[in-house]
C-alpha cells in the first residue's frame, strides 16, 4: 500500500469537518436501536444538528452540521449510544437483519452485543483503524457479501465459517468460539500491520487473509462458500417465523427526517438499520403493521418493493462535499420524480451494469401492492395517462446534461471520480463531470 496516514473515519468524539459543518458518526453493532435510543437520535438531530440521521453503509447512523459536539456526547451515553471512548470507532458490526426472525441458518444477533463487549473490553483493539468491518451472517448470503475484514457465516445451527477479507477460509468453528476467534482475528491484523498506519483494512495487507488464518493455527478444510455479489433489499410486508411482522422500510437516499424517526420509535418495536440504508421495523401484530404503513408512508417511507428509489443511491455532493462537482442528491431526486430512473432490465446484456436477481428470502409485497391494504394499486405509467416512459441512455461512457440522465435498474451517483458510497456489486455509476453534465458508465 502507498498510504502513509492513519484513517480519518469520523465518530462522535472525533468530527469530521465536512464542507457544510462538522459530521458525526454514530456506531450501531448490529444496526440494532431500541425505540428510546431511536428518539434520542431523533432529538439529537432535531436539536443538535440539520434534523436528519443519515443511514450508513455500514448500518450505522451520522448527523450533519452538528453545533454542541459536548452535548451530542453527552445525550448519546445516556441513552447507551456511545459505551466507550476509546473504542468507539472500532465498534462496526453488521448481522443479517432478518436473523431468528425470518429465515436463515442460525440466529446471529445474539453474538452481537458478545462481539461488541469483546471489543470494548480489549484494550489493543481500540488501535483498530475505524474502517475495519466485523461481519455476521445467518447463512442467507446477505452480509457476507460486503466484503468484512473479520466474519462469520452460518453453515448450520452450531456451525460456522470464519470468513477473512471477505473470503472463506475453510475453517469451520462453533458458536460458542465465534466471539473468541473473530477477536483472535483482529489481534491477529494488528501483529500484521504493525506500525503501518496506511494498512486500514486486512484487504491491505499482503496475504493477509491467509497470514491471519495461519496465527489462529486452526484446523482448515477444503470446502469454500461461494459468495454472490446481490441480495434483495427486504422491503414491505415481511412475516416473521413466530407468526409476528416485519416492515422493511426503505429510506429515501439513505436520509431519515427526525420527525419521521420520532413517528418509527412511538411504535415502540426494535427498529434495525440495515447496511443497504433502510430499515426493519420488527416483532409488530398484524393490525399495528398496517397502521404503522398508514402513518409512515405518507412522510416519505418506502414500502413498495418496485420503488425507483430503491435503485438509486448517491454519495453527499454539494453542500456537504466541498470536492464534489454539484448538488448530487437534488439530480438523482429530479431523475427519480420525473421518471428517468427505469426498472431494471429483465434480460440486460452482458455489457448494462444492472443488479443480478436476488432471492425470494424477503417476501415483498406483490408488485403495485399497497402494503396496508393488501390491493392494487395505479402503477405510475398510468397515473401519467399511459404515457411511454423514457428510453434509457446507452451505457458506454456517455455525457449526458443532467436533465437528460436516464438509467435502468440499481445506479449510484456521484459527484467526482472518487464514487463515495457506491454499493457492491454491479451498479451503473453516474459521475458528475462538471455543474451539468454527468459521465454514465
Amino acid at each position: 500500500m502507498t498510504r502513509r496516514v492513519p484513517d480519518s473515519c469520523p465518530g462522535v468524539l472525533r468530527l469530521h469537518q465536512a464542507a457544510d459543518g462538522p459530521l458525526a458518526r454514530i456506531r450501531v453493532p448490529g444496526g440494532r436501536v431500541a425505540a428510546a435510543q431511536l428518539q434520542a437520535l431523533a432529538e439529537a438531530a432535531r436539536d443538535l444538528a440539520d434534523g436528519n440521521i443519515e443511514l450508513t453503509s455500514r448500518g450505522n447512523v451520522q448527523l450533519r452540521q452538528v453545533r454542541d459536539a459536548g452535548e451530542l456526547t453527552g445525550r448519546l451515553e445516556a441513552a447507551g449510544l456511545l459505551p466507550s471512548h476509546s473504542h468507539e470507532r472500532v465498534r462496526n458490526i453488521v448481522a443479517s437483519p432478518l436473523a431468528g426472525r425470518i429465515g436463515g441458518v442460525a440466529d446471529v444477533h445474539p453474538l452481537v452485543p458478545a462481539l461488541d463487549a469483546g471489543l470494548v473490553s480489549a484494550p489493543r483493539l481500540a488501535e483498530l483503524p475505524g474502517r475495519v468491518l466485523f461481519t455476521l451472517d445467518d447463512g442467507r448470503g446477505d452480509v457476507s457479501v460486503l466484503g468484512g475484514d473479520i466474519g462469520v457465516h452460518a453453515t448450520g445451527a452450531d456451525e460456522f465459517a470464519l470468513l477473512l477479507a471477505g473470503q472463506d477460509t475453510g475453517i469451520r468453528i462453533s458458536t460458542a468460539d465465534a466471539v473468541d476467534i473473530m477477536l483472535a482475528a483482529a489481534h491477529g491484523f494488528l501483529d500484521l500491520r504493525g506500525d503501518d498506519p496506511g494498512q486500514w483494512r486486512l484487504h491491505d495487507i499482503t496475504d493477509g487473509a491467509e497470514r491471519v488464518a495461519e496465527l489462529l493455527g486452526l484446523t482448515r478444510g477444503a470446502d469454500r462458500l461461494e459468495l454472490g455479489a446481490a441480495h434483495d433489499i427486504p422491503i414491505g410486508w415481511l412475516d416473521q417465523d413466530n407468526g409476528l411482522v416485519s416492515l422493511g422500510a426503505g429510506v429515501r437516499l439513505g436520509t431519515l427526517p427526525a420527525r419521521t424517526a420520532e413517528f418509527i420509535a412511538a411504535a415502540e418495536r426494535p427498529v434495525l438499520i440495515t447496511p443497504w440504508r433502510s430499515l426493519i421495523i420488527a416483532d409488530l401484530d398484524e393490525w399495528t403493521a398496517e397502521q404503522v404503513v398508514r402513518v409512515l408512508a405518507p412522510m416519505g417511507l418506502i414500502f413498495d418493493a418496485n420503488s425507483p428509489w430503491l435503485q438509486v443511491s448517491a454519495c453527499a455532493g454539494r453542500p456537504g462535499c466541498a470536492k464534489s462537482h454539484t448538488d448530487v442528491r437534488a439530480d438523482a431526486a429530479a431523475a427519480v420524480d420525473s421518471g428517468r430512473v427505469l426498472p431494471p432490465n429483465p434480460d440486460p446484456p452482458a455489457h448494462h451494469n444492472v443488479p443480478a436477481t436476488g432471492t425470494a428470502e424477503t417476501n415483498t409485497l406483490p408488485p403495485n401492492t399497497n402494503p396496508s391494504t393488501h390491493q392494487e394499486v395505479p402503477t405510475p405509467t398510468t397515473e401519467l395517462g399511459n404515457t411511454r416512459p423514457p428510453e434509457p441512455t446507452p451505457l458506454a461512457h456517455q455525457l449526458v446534461l443532467v436533465t437528460d440522465v436516464t438509467v435502468a435498474g440499481r445506479q449510484h451517483w456521484s459527484g467526482c471520480d472518487r464514487r463515495c458510497g457506491r454499493p457492491r456489486g454491479q451498479v451503473t455509476d453516474i459521475v458528475a463531470i462538471d455543474p451539468t453534465n454527468y459521465r454514465i458508465t
